[in-house]
């Protein structure tokens, strides 16, 4: 099973020793309006976002207006909805006549400029202008349009939502048959925004892939409140994150609610870059920061009494105090110390120094 440990999107490493790629997933919240597509573009920039991502569907051709009305109930977030689901996804489709302003306008302000694609359509009309591919949770079992995707070549980042381990082996060799370019995102399906899905996001699962597919870049698609998940995934190894962004949580529509805003998102990208700061390289050292610290903190031989050349050292001579100056004898060798003799006088109080002795 073959596929990279570092993925390039425009030019840009992502891999478990680079810093983690932010994707700004605007989704339906620009309200079917282009001059709002436009200005969450520039949000998503300013906000410290490095990919601004669309959602190209058409209502016909992912959901079937008939399917959910003979479903007898509204399920999940779409509860809450005050039309009917194929009328909701109709008014929030994103216009495909804008992919070369909103492109443009990316490339404007210098973010990457993405989308998950959920037909054929989309995938012509787009490709002139996206670096990377992300495909949705709920198409995970749709294995012969992830091969469609993965054949051409772009990398392909993958979210696991509402899929078992099963479905996850299937999507993921759908790709790297074809493209080792590929990222694998944890995911919790559930775009109600509740704390108590806290519960249900299970970043542990991260681990888990991390087992199975070894060196594999590995992300979230996080849809809960806050920056703990987000957080807790980069800890775990996560290296792409993807978050719905909005300008206004206070908005009328599907995605608003549990988006992130421009605040939020700076405060989440404050504290994650502040975590890639801490996670370090893994090498146990003594840091430049301690240097002092392990001098004032660390205890070494010092005399109890003055000696005068040539005296033997014996163990009541001995005992262990602050500070250890540089070269100063630990005291975990105080063994070896005693029964030497010394070679210059020493007052009570000095430090020994293996050239004393």
């Amino acid at each position: 099973m073959r596929y990279d440990d570092v993925l390039l999107i425009n030019g840009r490493e992502i891999s478990i020793s680079a810093p983690t790629y932010f994707i700004a997933d605007v989704a339906s919240n620009h309200d079917g309006d282009l001059s709002r597509a436009k200005e969450l573009i520039g949000c998503a920039k300013e906000a410290g976002a490095d990919a601004v991502k669309f959602q190209h569907f058409k209502a016909k051709t992912i959901v079937s207006d008939y399917g959910f009305k003979n479903l007898g109930q509204k399920l999940s977030h779409q509860a809450s909805w005050q039309k009917s689901v194929y009328e909701i996804y109709e008014q929030y489709e994103c216009n495909r006549n804008w992919n070369e302003e909103l492109a443009r306008t990316a490339a404007d302000v210098g973010i990457d400029f993405m989308t998950t694609p959920y037909d054929l359509e989309a995938i012509n009309m787009l490709d002139q202008y996206i670096p990377a591919y992300k495909i949705g949770s709920g198409d995970i079992t749709w294995t012969s349009f992830i091969e469609i995707v993965a054949k051409i070549g772009k990398p392909v980042i993958l979210s696991t939502g509402a899929s078992n381990l099963e479905d996850v082996e299937r999507a993921v060799e759908a790709i790297i048959q074809h493209n080792q370019q590929i990222a694998l995102l944890q995911c919790n399906t559930n775009y109600t925004g509740r704390v108590e899905n806290f519960d249900n996001i299970n970043l542990r699962v991260l681990t888990s892939y991390s087992l199975k597919y070894p060196n594999m870049v590995l992300g979230l698609s996080d849809h809960t409140p806050g920056h703990a998940a987000v957080l807790g995934a980069i800890a775990l190894g996560a290296r792409i994150i993807e978050k719905h962004l909005t300008d206004d949580n206070s908005r009328i529509g599907p995605d608003h609610s549990f988006s992130m805003n421009p605040s939020t998102w700076s405060e989440m990208m404050e504290r994650s870059r502040e975590l890639e700061k801490a996670l370090g390289d893994g090498v146990k050292r003594v840091e430049s920061n301690e240097r002092d610290a392990k001098i004032v903190q660390r205890r070494c031989l010092r005399l109890t009494r003055d000696v005068q050349e040539g005296e033997t050292l014996l163990e009541d001579d001995l005992e262990s105090l602050r500070p250890a100056p540089e070269e100063s004898l630990p005291p975990y060798v105080s063994k070896y110390v005693v029964g030497r003799q010394v070679i210059k006088r020493k007052a009570a109080g000095d430090a020994l120094f293996l050239s004393d002795i």
